[in-house]
């Protein structure tokens, strides 16, 4: 982990160099005003923008072959092989994130398209060239790239061979990093490893998202622990080989939905704690805390539930000592994404005969139904949750540099979307608060998504995007909202408007 004031110092440099000057009296005098070290951007995924699943030597990745297999499984029961076709539109898209005025953007690597079989022996040379087509126009642009090597979208031959369960996987994944360092490592200077294990480890391996594993209480807690392996060794390797030449720095995104006792009471105290340790402590605390490995609470539940239900060990793996230390402290900084805030109780306390996640973890979840809606029934907006989350990292994980990664809602198709307005103005000043007030380390944020694109088995019917896609346009027309105007603001000045006039839409 690099020396903290080097740090600041350095991500000044690689990710704000891009910002428009501001004025320093304006940030000074402002209680609504972010500083010059403070960058804005907005973010995207490969399979849920490029299209172009199968041309040009790209391989098939596991959400293809999912999708394609079972659209029924997909709530409008499309899929991404066309998606935003932003594999075309490199000049269209950078020339969207230039209006914005962004200081970074935030994408993700195919790693089928530049290794179609998932192994090193074969390079696909027109992936290498589509991103550094993307790397060199962003560049010319004076945006930042900020480079996600895994976003969801495994090799199919991969999963073929069993995916994030077989420990082998660590090793094709720092194969696969070694790949992306020697081809963009010095024009790309911030890498994050992987994007959500959660979500990829409990809803693709225990649930119904691609491959579908639906083995809760198994092949995620496998799928993790090979995740926070990978990471490991290649952000160790990074250290080791690619620093000093590419000038780079190096974390992991993870997810927090904030967790709220659902009353004051003891038990639904120690619920949400077991829920965030669960959630988050589960990638968080191997890479974060001081002491690594699995979070104390995680640990004595799975072992005690597999020795319950007759299992000769437990179902969560264990780290060999030099895996704990390869792990621990392989962070330069903190990715975090955060959309909302769920309610906990404490569960029944009678352990099931299957295994499962849930059931180890025992937290009922809610939310409340006056919370705010959007789009998606799983996001309700809750912005002082933003603030907690942000204060709860900073207390059990020693005040981590931390980058937004993704931040958004869904809404109805419409350019007119005054509560994305609401929401993006609520969630920063809630961040602003939790910087200027508590002290977090947050030094920039991003806002998902860039566009309307694919949300995984949601299809095209949750929007995200500052950007609307028309998804009947053979020409996949890109068309600002409101949001996007807001949004061009904030990043060119830096401050939250006092007056929300001129992003209010009035109806007779």
């Amino acid at each position: 982990m690099l020396n903290s004031i080097y740090l600041n110092c350095f991500i000044y440099f690689i990710l704000v160099f891009s910002v428009q000057a501001r004025d320093l009296k304006n940030v000074l005098e402002s209680k609504t005003c972010f500083s010059n070290y403070f960058a804005f951007g907005v973010a995207t995924a490969s399979y849920q923008i490029e299209g172009a699943w199968n041309v040009s030597g790209k391989g098939e990745s596991i959400w293809d072959r999912y999708t394609h297999e079972h659209p029924e499984r997909v709530f409008d029961h499309h899929n991404g092989d066309v998606a935003d076709a932003s594999y075309y539109k490199v000049k269209e898209d950078v020339r969207l994130l230039s209006q914005l005025g962004v200081g970074f953007y935030r994408f993700s690597i195919s790693w089928s398209r530049i290794l179609p079989d998932g192994l090193s022996n074969n390079v696909n040379e027109d992936g290498i060239r589509y991103y550094k087509e993307l790397i060199d126009e962003l560049r010319k642009n004076k945006i930042t790239p900020v480079a996600t090597m895994y976003h969801w979208d495994l090799p199919q031959s991969l999963q073929d061979l069993g995916g994030w369960t077989n420990p082998i996987i660590a090793d094709y994944f720092l194969d696969y990093a070694r790949v992306l360092l020697d081809n963009f490592g010095d024009t790309v200077q911030v890498w994050l490893t992987f994007n959500e294990p959660l979500s990829f480890c409990s809803d693709g391996y225990g649930g119904d998202d691609a491959p579908g594993g639906r083995s809760s209480g198994f092949e995620d807690y496998m799928c993790g622990h090979n995740m926070l392996r990978a990471h490991g060794m290649v952000y160790r390797m990074f250290d080791q080989k690619y620093r000093n030449t590419t000038k780079g720095i190096m974390g992991v995104t993870l997810n927090l939905p904030w967790m709220e006792p659902a009353t004051t009471s003891q038990e639904d105290q120690k619920a949400a704690d077991t829920a965030r340790q669960f959630m988050f402590g589960w990638f968080a605390h191997p890479i974060f805390s001081q002491d690594g490995d699995y979070p104390a609470v995680m640990r004595s539940a799975v072992d005690a539930n597999s020795k319950r239900q007759g299992f000769p060990r437990s179902r969560l793996p264990k780290f060999t000592a030099e895996e704990v230390k390869a792990i621990r402290g392989s962070y330069d900084f903190m990715g975090l994404n955060h959309y909302t805030t769920y309610l906990t109780k404490q569960g029944s306390r009678k352990i099931k005969t299957k295994p499962s996640f849930d059931d180890d973890m025992n937290v009922r979840i809610s939310q409340k139904d006056d919370w705010p809606k959007s789009n998606s029934t799983w996001l309700r907006v809750v912005p002082w949750g933003f603030r907690k989350s942000l204060n709860w990292i900073k207390a059990n994980y020693n005040n981590p540099q931390i980058l937004v990664t993704e931040n958004g809602v869904s809404l109805e198709p419409g350019l007119h979307d005054t509560k994305r307005v609401n929401y993006i103005d609520a969630y920063l000043r809630a961040l602003h608060a939790a910087i200027f007030k508590d002290g977090c380390r947050v030094f920039g944020y991003a806002y998902w998504s860039l566009m309307d694109n694919f949300e995984w088995m949601r299809g095209f019917s949750e929007r995200f995007g500052l950007y609307e896609v028309d998804y009947k346009s053979p020409n996949l027309t890109r068309t600002p909202r409101l949001s996007a105007k807001y949004f061009t603001s904030v990043a060119k000045t830096g401050c939250l408007p006092d007056d929300f006039a001129d992003y209010t839409y009035k109806t007779d």
